[in-house]
């Protein structure tokens, strides 16, 4: 008893110790505060800057989708999901190692066009010998003309959205369309490309699933899952073939840069 009322004192000290530093520490008074202010502009340059900051956050909140439709990204996300689906892990690897892996390979990629974007674009407008309209164009021709490469021979999906957006044909020079065209023609093509390796990937998966399933079928196994026998039997031959190191060849490969 004699314990417990020392706990209950000792309790009841801290609580009031803690309540008035905490009222202590509520009237402390820090030497700087930050804020937020709209004023009217006096000044055309004033006006342009203030312009110019909205357009930098638009395509900062644009940036995700700028890498996600305009780079390898797609490509590459699509292909080792259906790796994923093809080898029956599940959840293995994890969304955010795919995504990473395929983050890092669009930037290693990419990184020839973003050198052209740094020495054409942003290292002459950041010296004053271009202006920001010119630093834009040559970043947009850069971004296009990586796009512009990686369409197949035959450039259907191009020619498609160049004849609803109604352009006269033939064109000269594929630089002179427009992003509008462009974009979607490319996100169409990296979907076919994707689509076409991960049916390969498909493949020999798949013919390990139905050796699997026959011969359980032969076995009269019929109530056991044939997944839980030719996943074994899929990731040994994943690493047999040095599966990762084959897809990442191929992807990196497939692009033209």
């Amino acid at each position: 008893m004699i314990k417990m009322r020392r706990g209950l004192k000792l309790a009841t000290a801290l609580t009031i110790m803690t309540l008035f530093s905490s009222d202590a520490y509520a009237e402390t008074t820090f030497p700087f505060k930050f804020g937020f202010s709209v004023e009217p502009a006096t000044t055309p340059q004033e006006v342009s800057s203030s312009i110019q900051l909205l357009l930098i956050l638009t395509v900062l909140s644009l940036a995700p989708a700028i890498i996600i439709m305009m780079t390898s990204f797609t490509r590459i996300i699509i292909v080792l999901s259906f790796l994923r689906n093809a080898l029956g892990t599940q959840q293995m690897p994890p969304n955010q190692v795919l995504i990473g892996l395929a983050l890092f390979l669009s930037l290693f990629i990419m990184t020839p066009v973003i050198n052209d974007i740094n020495t054409q674009a942003y290292e002459p407008f950041n010296r004053g010998e271009i202006t920001q309209e010119q630093a834009m164009e040559n970043t947009t021709n850069a971004l296009k003309g990586f796009m512009l490469k990686q369409f197949r021979d035959d450039e259907k999906e191009l020619a498609f959205f160049v004849s609803l957006a109604e352009i006269e044909t033939p064109v000269r020079n594929p630089m002179d369309l427009p992003m509008t065209v462009v974009i979607p023609a490319f996100i169409i093509n990296e979907l076919t490309i994707a689509f076409q390796i991960g049916f390969m990937i498909y493949i020999p998966f798949l013919i390990i699933d139905m050796v699997v399933s026959s011969t359980l079928m032969s076995m009269g196994m019929m109530m056991l899952p044939p997944i839980m026998i030719s996943l074994p039997f899929k990731i040994l031959l994943f690493i047999l073939v040095d599966g990762w190191n084959l897809i990442t060849k191929t992807l990196v490969s497939s692009f033209i840069t």
